[in-house]
């Protein structure tokens, strides 16, 4: 069952404008708002009284492509300290109030934006909306705080230095996108972080914390005319405007290329991808249909099948589509023994070229549509699930009744259409990253290509979210 219609209102007592369009079903029944307060800020809003709970996700535009190019991180910096003190609380106040009231906030810098999470009781909503204020507004940045944090910032990188998963991946992006700010590290390195200062994270705030680029979806137990109130309260007196470094947009780099990082761990990782399908374009679900059906569909994935059920060679692999404002990709993952790394690659290069060249059976096509639809509504089962998607919906320039219109557009796709997105995803082969112990570098080629340089010898055809729930993509 759907709804669809609209409706204009003005509730009495505020000029607050609502265009009301229906949705499917998630908890009872689900009826997607448009809200602008009087203040001018908008939310997409879903008003739920199911359990007396108010969930917000929002975004700013920005996030790691406005760190400096010298130094990343900041973001991430920017990230972990806006609730170390702000306002008139020091940090110990400000998290005691937090948990006093059982109120979940808390801030990430993902490529493309900066975005952050609200939630709590419906009773304690005065006191989180006010908290979230003071965090966007007047953040502290008192120097113990901000050595705190680096420290622990530090200890991550470090650690991650020697987890082969972070730098395979790692080593995709710079690889795929250069001098790109898409190849830099959203939470930076252990050489640019100690490099970041106080003036550079207000800076950040003031650039990139403005009322122009924001989105916002609150799912829960409100009326419109109190979140118009709490929501002019809270982010009223931000900027007017962000400063933002224009971003270009960029192609992933071509494969077939193969990178090698030697490391001495027991299970060898491998990263692949290549340049995807951005989501503004008209091929994008069939795209993202195909992708499910080679290896985004867990256990009934054609890698998954291919590659763990037939020939035992990992316990799991995995790709998804990763879209991002700027540019796409897709990108895949596995693991396996250092003895069976070269025979994995080659598999999984072979169920890719496979897909490129036949494409899918209108089995695996009827599977992967059934599968798809039948999982929209089980991923939107909670109030943060659901703003998370609205949140998504809106940076990706869908219409608000995206949810409604989604399984006709899945159904929509056809075996030609899937065809032709698998020709031009997989066709032209993968972007590879292998770390893992040496003797697999013996194992592709006479002479171990250089940790940081693609061999000279490409390796031939053979790097993530949902269109119902999107994950994080950026």
């Amino acid at each position: 069952m759907t709804y669809s219609f609209t409706r204009r209102a003005v509730l009495s007592g505020a000029s607050l404008a609502i265009a009301t369009l229906g949705s499917a079903p998630l908890f009872a029944a689900t009826r997607i708002q448009r809200l602008v307060s009087p203040g001018g800020i908008e939310a997409w809003f879903v008003q739920d009284a199911t359990v007396p709970l108010i969930a917000m996700k929002y975004a700013f535009d920005g996030g790691a492509t406005q760190d400096p190019t010298d130094k990343p991180g900041v973001g991430h910096m920017v990230a972990s300290l806006l609730d170390e003190g702000a306002g008139d609380l020091d940090f110990e106040t400000f998290h005691e109030r937090l948990d006093r009231r059982a109120i979940k906030l808390s801030f990430t810098s993902r490529r493309d934006q900066f975005r952050g999470s609200l939630r709590m009781l419906k009773d304690n909503k005065d006191e989180a909306f006010d908290l979230l204020r003071m965090a966007l507004t007047s953040a502290h940045f008192d120097t113990p705080d901000v050595e705190r944090i680096r420290a622990a910032v530090l200890a991550n990188l470090r650690r991650d230095s020697t987890n082969p998963s972070t730098l395979a991946n790692r080593k995709f992006f710079e690889v795929a996108f250069d001098d790109h700010p898409y190849a830099r590290q959203a939470g930076g390195t252990v050489e640019s972080v100690p490099k970041i200062d106080v003036a550079d994270l207000k800076d950040y705030v003031r650039r990139v914390i403005a009322k122009d680029t924001l989105k916002i979806a609150v799912v829960g137990d409100v009326d419109p005319e109190t979140l118009a109130r709490l929501l002019d309260k809270t982010f009223g007196s931000l900027p007017a405007k962000a400063e933002l470094t224009q971003v270009a947009d960029v192609v992933a780099a071509k494969a077939p290329q193969c990178v090698f990082i030697p490391l001495d761990v027991p299970q060898t990782v491998v990263t692949f991808g290549g340049a995807g399908v951005r989501r503004s374009e008209p091929d994008f679900m069939a795209a993202y249909v195909v992708n499910q059906i080679l290896g985004g569909g867990g256990l009934a994935s054609r890698l998954f099948r291919e590659v763990r059920e037939k020939r035992g060679l990992a316990y799991s692999v995995h790709e998804t589509l990763l879209w991002m404002d700027h540019s796409a990709v897709f990108v895949g993952n596995t693991g396996t023994r250092a003895d069976h790394a070269s025979e994995t690659v080659e598999e999984v290069e072979k169920q890719v070229r496979r897909m490129a060249e036949e494409g899918p059976t209108r089995q695996e096509l009827d599977n992967a549509k059934s599968y798809l639809k039948g999982s929209q509504m089980l991923a939107l089962d909670t109030s943060s699930n659901l703003a998370r998607a609205l949140l998504q919906y809106q940076l990706d320039k869908l219409p608000i009744d995206y949810i409604e219109k989604h399984s006709a557009l899945v159904d929509a796709v056809t075996l030609e259409d899937a065809g032709k997105a698998a020709q031009r995803l997989w066709g032209q082969g993968l972007l590879t990253v292998i770390v893992g112990r040496s003797p697999l570098a013996a194992a592709r080629s006479t002479t171990a290509p250089s940790p940081t340089t693609p061999p000279p010898a490409a390796v031939q055809p053979g790097d993530t979210p949902s269109a119902a729930t999107p994950a994080t993509p950026n």
